[in-house]
């Protein structure tokens, strides 16, 4: 008999983004062709995890960049933080695929196997089975890339030296695109959290990782490990939006802040 692949469901399908494979298409293009970009391609994004109606247009400004290397890229290493389970280091899923409306995207299991002998990465099924910080992504990557992999690690409580010797070792060349997934600023008020995701923003453009906090950014964990090996590599980040839910879907008294970011 032939075994059937073990595959991860979407979590979050139905609310954060539509089920229909359609309607997500059609989000998905509304969203990205709003964006109008001659940009370099990224070879690394910060780029936030919310429900698409509060946080899609400020993602699609970091994934319309990719469409230029649409074939070229054929990995994507997704690093997100923990939202339902605490644990300590990283967590890898042993599934073979994840899969969203718009189909199953494989995983790179020979990328897993040269970071899972680190003592602070584990197999950890429950950290991935409802996790929305990684599944959100997926389908901007389906939709902006042809046929990819995907390296996906759910972030615990890890240090920005963990984080950046995982990013590190799945670097790869000009095949693989790093994924980083953080929201900013959350439930504030609109000044306030215009304020504070504007300094948030220059303390990852200033690479001063370690004056982030889970006040300035609820991914600070992988946030942080890139910005550590963006300083070591001597790259620059650069903020391409920087918007809250009360300038996209929400109102103002109570805000999430969403920024998107590249390194070239």
């Amino acid at each position: 008999m032939n075994r059937q692949p073990i595959e991860r469901q979407p979590a979050v399908s139905g609310t954060f983004y539509p089920a229909s494979a359609p309607k997500l298409h059609q989000m998905l293009v509304h969203y990205l062709d709003d964006v109008k970009t001659d940009a370099k391609v990224p070879k690394a994004i910060i780029v936030p995890h919310a429900g698409y109606v509060y946080s899609g247009p400020v993602a699609a400004s970091a994934y319309a960049r990719l469409k230029k290397a649409h074939a070229r890229i054929t990995r994507a290493v997704i690093i997100g933080p923990s939202h339902r389970v605490a644990f300590r280091g990283l967590a890898i899923s042993r599934a073979e695929a994840f899969v969203t409306p718009l189909g199953a995207i494989p995983v790179d299991r020979e990328a897993l196997q040269t970071i899972a002998h680190l003592p602070f990465v584990e197999y950890l099924e429950q950290a991935h089975t409802y996790e929305h910080s990684l599944e959100v992504h997926l389908p901007f990557l389906q939709e902006t890339l042809d046929d990819f992999k995907i390296v996906p690690i759910v972030a615990g409580d890890a240090s920005p030296e963990q984080v950046s010797q995982v990013i590190d070792a799945l670097w790869g060349g000009e095949e693989t695109l790093i994924v980083i997934s953080s929201d900013l600023s959350h439930y504030h008020d609109y000044p306030t959290a215009q304020q504070k995701d504007r300094s948030t923003s220059k303390i990852i453009e200033q690479l001063h990782y370690e004056q982030l906090d889970f006040e300035s950014a609820c991914g600070r964990v992988p946030v942080s490990g890139l910005l550590k090996l963006a300083r070591e590599k001597s790259l620059s980040v650069k903020t391409i939006d920087l918007r809250n839910s009360g300038d996209t879907a929400g109102d103002k008294n109570r805000v999430v802040g969403y920024g998107a970011y590249v390194i070239e």
